[in-house]
């Protein structure tokens, strides 16, 4: 369930929590036209401090091109709100999330036509996506019966709402089969993502990521990327299989959800030794580090609240 805070900015100003409502004719809710993004904030030595604040902007953004919508906020006076949102519900940590979405008024058809591009933004208390325990334990993860977009037929590089039906449907399948998390292959059958993950594997030193074809550019990703390369971890951009997840020494997950999440096992086959591995020990704790205000390195990507 979700804990509800006071206050939604949706369009300029702040409504009540309970009366943030849309016309059952919003064009968004019938043909998924939406964009968002999922933020955290979190509290730490240095006060509440928004993750990568500008970087979660510039994508919100740069989904709205790709779809053709025009933004009526520029990107500093989004920003902006997204901080008040969180002043506002006086929030120490939490879930932020922007949704731009074609509104109700105009055209009712497929064509968006004139209808009005509007935005909410809700933050509200939220704790680990796959569970505090799967960060130190790992997960259990299912090879997903359906397949990621295509490039030619959901522009992957954009945050869109309707994308997410192919997640959903992917994470009900491995939820009813008793796992934890699903991972789509592409439609050349290599790894592509989890239903809303990034997906790392590690052998023999070295870490693995699938490149940025067919999958959304996760901003963790790109975090966790340069962590490693600051560390001296050799990080590669390649294609991968299915089995070669079975046969690695570790793998993990990262996403603004679930931060950095080891996998323990994978279709019924047990990933390395089973439980948090080195290499994701090294790269969460750093993670966490900067998150929490206590790495001096990384200060840029905090917004102080």
């Amino acid at each position: 369930m979700v804990t509800t805070s006071q206050k939604i900015w949706m369009d300029g100003q702040f409504v009540n929590w309970d009366e943030a409502n849309v016309h059952v004719l919003t064009h968004a809710l019938h043909y998924g036209f939406a964009a968002f993004e999922g933020i955290r904030c979190y509290k730490g030595s240095r006060g509440s401090a928004i993750f990568r604040l500008n970087e979660h902007v510039d994508r919100l953004f740069e989904s709205a091109h790709i779809m053709a919508m025009n933004v009526p906020y520029s990107k500093k006076e989004v920003a902006d709100a997204i901080i008040e949102t969180v002043r506002v519900n006086q929030l120490e940590s939490c879930y932020i999330r922007p949704l731009l979405f074609v509104g109700y008024g105009g055209e009712m058809g497929l064509y968006p036509g004139n209808n009005p591009v509007r935005l909410s933004i809700a933050a509200w208390p939220w704790g680990t996506y796959l569970g505090e325990d799967a960060l130190k334990h790992g997960i259990r993860a299912k090879l997903s019966s359906f397949t990621r977009h295509h490039v030619n037929v959901s522009m992957t590089r954009a945050k869109a709402s309707g994308h997410y039906i192919n997640s959903v449907l992917a994470k009900c399948e491995a939820k009813n089969a008793g796992y934890d998390e699903a991972i789509l292959l592409d439609p050349e059958g290599y790894v592509a993502e989890g239903t809303g993950e990034n997906v790392f594997i590690v052998k023999r030193g070295v870490i693995k990521t699938t490149p940025l074809t067919s999958i959304l550019e996760g901003i963790t990703r790109d975090a966790i990327m340069k962590l490693a390369q600051e560390r001296k971890i050799p990080v590669v951009e390649e294609r991968f299989t299915r089995d070669a997840m079975y046969v690695a020494d570790e793998v993990f997950l990262t996403g603004t959800a679930a931060e950095v999440t080891p996998v323990r096992e994978i279709d019924d086959r047990t990933i390395g030794e089973g439980k948090r591995g080195p290499m994701t020990t090294i790269l969460q704790k750093a993670y966490f580090d900067i998150v929490k205000g206590d790495d001096s390195i990384h200060l840029d990507w905090l917004a102080l609240v």
